[in-house]
């Protein structure tokens, strides 16, 4: 079962800086596609991993990208390479943690431009809408070109945009 409000809201009180991106950051720019993951961009430091891991602590957070399905709260251990991505599975869902995103760049390039958009009652930093063209376009995916074509009818009915 997914729960993203959940997961929004412990990754809020977490102290993490991060943007939504993907799927879920197009239902909340409007979007009527459906979505089975929570995708945030955020800068993958040592010190912002063990954010990660205590918050998830208590979900038993798996590499759902490995066979062995390890544990995330073990590895990568501390000697590891520096992490570019996670692919997680959790008891509250699925969750992608990048550290950049195909067609827009890096954190910080992402964060400049997100919008600020209330999400169960809070809020949050979401990619902007032209950002999550640009990257749903760079996948080049049959259901983000979908997607695509969804995400610009909604722009172009924003003042301003379009």
């Amino acid at each position: 079962m997914q729960n993203f409000a959940l997961l929004l809201q412990r990754l809020a009180d977490s102290g993490l800086d991060f943007v939504i991106v993907g799927g879920y950051a197009a239902v909340i720019h409007g979007s009527a596609l459906m979505t089975r993951d929570l995708n945030v961009c955020i800068v993958l430091t040592p010190e912002n991993v063990e954010k990660l891991r205590h918050m998830l602590a208590d979900c038993h957070p798996k590499h759902r990208m490995t066979p062995q399905r390890l544990s995330f709260l073990d590895h990568p251990g501390p000697d590891a390479p520096p992490i570019q991505n996670l692919y997680l599975e959790t008891d509250l869902g699925v969750i992608d943690v990048l550290s950049s995103i195909l067609g827009v760049g890096d954190f910080a390039r992402l964060r400049r431009e997100a919008e600020e958009l209330e999400v169960y009652g809070r809020v949050f930093h979401v990619i902007s809408l032209a950002d999550l063209i640009r990257s749903k376009e760079a996948l080049k995916r049959e259901r983000d070109l979908l997607a695509v074509k969804e995400l610009r009818a909604i722009s172009a009915k924003r003042p301003g945009e379009g």
